[in-house]
């Protein structure tokens, strides 16, 4: 096991030892190719997933076009919270961006986790309120944030976006066309 998903388990749940290598043997590894779909519209998603290396994104359609609502790096989880709680379908696509590396865990082994034990239940909270936090600031932000704000607002807080994911995706999680990303980056970089 990487020692990533270790350290991110310490620090989120104050895991032990003894505790990380139980939630450890619950794991299923997944690679993804680049563009290949983790879920797609319709299915249930059963798992959360850990990306140990390269970048998932979820998407919706709207209208036939793809919005996207959210990337996610190395080191972080990603799940369909409401499908994974209701075991509805879901409403997204969750799409790898380049070849990644994921760490999955059923739904059945996280209510496992949490019988055996309360930390395993505070885990779950945090990853909650951390999904409930992260989806409430993209929202703040696509409704009181001009376009050129939200860029700005993203090259300082999430410089992997710009580095690693093409124009055309952040675009369409900036909630803009894509010849608008290019004059506010004109207008940014002709502006230093």
């Amino acid at each position: 096991m990487h020692e990533s998903i270790r350290q991110n388990l310490k620090n989120i749940g104050r895991l032990s030892e003894e505790e990380i290598a139980l939630f450890c043997s619950k794991l299923i590894e997944k690679r993804l190719k680049r563009r290949e779909h983790l879920y797609q519209f319709g299915q249930v998603c059963r798992s959360v997933a850990f990306v140990e290396t390269g970048c998932l994104r979820y998407y919706y359609l709207v209208n036939g076009k793809e919005q996207t609502g959210q990337f996610f790096f190395e080191n972080s989880w990603y799940t369909d919270y409401e499908s994974f709680l209701s075991e509805n379908p879901t409403e997204q696509f969750i799409q790898a961006m380049e070849p990644t590396k994921l760490w999955l865990l059923s739904r059945h082994a996280l209510y496992e986790l949490y019988e055996l034990n309360p930390k395993f239940e505070r885990f779950g909270r945090i990853m909650a309120e951390n999904a409930y936090l992260g989806s409430r600031k993209s929202k703040v932000m696509l409704q009181n944030m001009l376009p050129e704000e939200r860029y700005r607002l993203l090259i300082e807080e999430r410089p992997k976006v710009i580095e690693r994911i093409s124009l055309k995706y952040i675009a369409t999680y900036l909630g803009i066309q894509p010849e608008s990303l290019s004059r506010i980056r004109k207008r940014i970089f002709e502006g230093k």
